[in-house]
């Protein structure tokens, strides 16, 4: 296993206790007289849920080691996050944001990340309607069909805002017939469409959850390379919005994060009992759901998923960086385009 790729420690105990310890992390969970000693060596990320108190030393020697941690909410929306000190080239910054002033620069990369979305969203309709019964498989193929014509568009997108109303229309497409992938437990309402902030049903606060997973993975990965996360092409620049992470992670949603959903759901490994309801209506996991979820997400990051321009296999919790990757040669001049990740399994 590479290196790249470790472990990430995951706390979403309410009023755990972490502290630096020599070279390791004390764990005390409340209410528990045991006491948890994981070596740092072993962890290359934290994150943490909801209210976890972590001591400043701690965080002081993350922060030295380039140890990331990630802070989110109970609910699984991501809150921030803590790398050390700005690491990469100055000059590939300089790079990232004088493609955005190029205006042709800028919309071909938003062309790319618009059609590697689209091109994995399509992906996983085609494979999840072999499934499906009759009407909802000839629903799901015509959507397909048209995601196809949709890929066709983007490359005559005049501009950027042309491109978000297709990525737009893909999405609606997209969780159109997603609806009719899933089959859920007794007492999981049928999804009908997404929702967010606050998302109001069992299938939205999933997805939800997942694509902050997706996110807090893809935020690293262009940290890690040394790019801007907050200077992006489709998602353009926004105060506190880090742009260039939302764009990079549009390929990774269909296949990372709504396929892992689907996976829990059909399985039955997520029921209605690890979801509740909040005041105000809306709809969150339980902590005994999040730890099903941590627990396979840690799995799907282990899969091998074939990246064509690398011609080898590789583990999805380092397509991110690869991709990150090529998007720093391609602000170099090193390659003409940037090219997504297109599954091919």
């Amino acid at each position: 296993m590479s290196l790249e790729l470790l472990n990430t420690l995951y706390v979403q105990t309410q009023g755990a206790d972490l502290r630096l310890e020599e070279d390791s992390v004390r764990v005390r969970l409340p209410e528990a007289t045991a006491r948890r000693v994981l070596p740092l060596r072993r962890i290359d990320a934290i994150v943490v849920y909801g209210h976890v108190n972590l001591s400043t030393e701690l965080i002081t020697r993350c922060a030295q080691d380039a140890r990331s941690i990630t802070w989110m909410s109970g609910g699984g929306r991501f809150l921030g996050r803590l790398d050390g000190a700005v690491r990469g080239n100055v000059l590939l910054r300089q790079a990232q944001h004088r493609a955005l002033a190029d205006e042709s620069v800028s919309l071909e990369i938003a062309r790319n990340v618009v059609a590697g979305k689209i091109r994995n969203s399509r992906w996983i309709i085609l494979r999840t309607a072999r499934d499906a019964a009759p009407p909802a498989r000839e629903e799901m193929r015509t959507v397909a069909a048209t995601l196809a014509e949709k890929i066709d568009t983007v490359a005559s997108a005049a501009d950027v805002d042309t491109l978000r109303g297709i990525e737009g229309d893909s999405a609606r497409l997209h969780f159109a017939a997603f609806r009719h992938a899933l089959r859920p437990a007794d007492g999981i309402p049928p999804f009908e469409r997404r929702v967010r902030r606050p998302p109001t049903d069992p299938v939205n606060a999933l997805l939800s959850y997942l694509y902050g997973m997706v996110r807090g993975m893809v935020h690293g990965a262009a940290e890690q390379v040394g790019l801007d996360p907050y200077v992006g092409y489709l998602h353009g620049i926004r105060p506190a919005k880090p742009g260039l992470v939302l764009d990079l992670m549009e390929e990774f949603r269909p296949v990372l994060a709504d396929r892992l959903a689907l996976t829990l759901l059909n399985r039955r490994q997520l029921r209605a009992e690890h979801f509740e309801e909040l005041a105000g209506g809306a709809v969150q996991l339980t902590e005994d759901g999040r730890a099903v979820v941590i627990r396979e997400w840690q799995e799907a990051r282990q899969q091998l998923w074939e990246h064509g321009l690398a011609g080898r296999s590789v583990p999805a919790g380092l397509l991110p960086v690869m991709q990150a990757r090529l998007l720093a040669r391609h602000l170099r001049g090193d390659l003409p385009g940037y090219l997504p990740w297109k599954v091919t399994a």
